[in-house]
Order: structure tokens, then sequence, then C-alpha cells
């Protein structure tokens, strides 16, 4: 079940799991370093950018540098990872039978790892013709 403590010391009582726990501190974690990436790429890509001079050259340019494709990668797998976990905390609150839930999560899970491969695939094996 979910952990619905706001603080870590009841947090760590509450928590029927070590691993439990840990997934509770990520939530927190992952979603502070979420606010400030999402931030920044808004920042880098619609203020300091105007929005009508980005094309596909701007975007290949872009990401033909390592830097930004680790950085959206880092977007992606924190927000996959963060929905997910989140996505399997309502899952044990309303599914109540387990092996509708066991099922339900396996479907998801296997959707989460698709879209991660295919957006890891598309960030990094992807030659957007930039020299």
């Amino acid at each position: 079940m979910a952990i619905k403590s706001k603080r870590y010391q009841e947090a760590r009582l509450e928590a029927s799991t070590n691993l439990e726990l840990y997934w509770w501190v990520f939530m927190r974690v992952s979603g502070v370093v979420l606010v400030f990436l999402l931030i920044g790429h808004m920042w880098m890509n619609a203020v300091l950018v105007d929005l009508n001079s980005i094309d596909y050259d701007y975007v290949a340019k872009r990401l033909s540098q390592t830097t930004w494709k680790v950085y959206d990668w880092l977007i992606l797998a924190l927000a996959l990872l963060h929905g997910g976990n989140g996505l399997r905390y309502v899952l044990d609150d309303w599914v109540r039978d387990p092996a509708k839930r066991f099922w339900t999560k396996v479907v998801i899970y296997s959707l989460l790892a698709f879209l991660f491969f295919l957006g890891s695939l598309s960030l990094f094996n992807y030659d957007y013709g930039v020299n």
C-alpha cells in the first residue's frame, strides 16, 4: 500500500518494506528534480529562443549534441519512473483483486518499458544529419 505520511520519520514507521520507503523518497526527490528540469527545458526553448524559429533544423542541431540528448533522456526517464510509480500507488489502492492488479501492472509496466525503449532509441540512435 502507498505511504500516506508527509514526513520521513512517519513514513519509516508506516512503510512495510525498505523498498516501499525508497520509492516514497524517490517520489519526493524526482518530483522536485522534474520541476527544475522542465522549467529549464521551457526556459531554454520558449524564453531564450523565439518560438517561431523552432523548426526541424533547430531541433536537429540541438539533439546532435550529447548534452541535450542526456538532458532530454533524464526528463524521459524520471517522468516515466515518477508516473509509473504514481500509477502503481493508484492501482494498489483501487484494484482490489490480486490477479487483476497483477495483470494490470504487467500491462502498465510493459507499456512504460516500451515507451522508455522507444524514447531512448529515438534520442540516441537517430542521425539528425547535422555536421
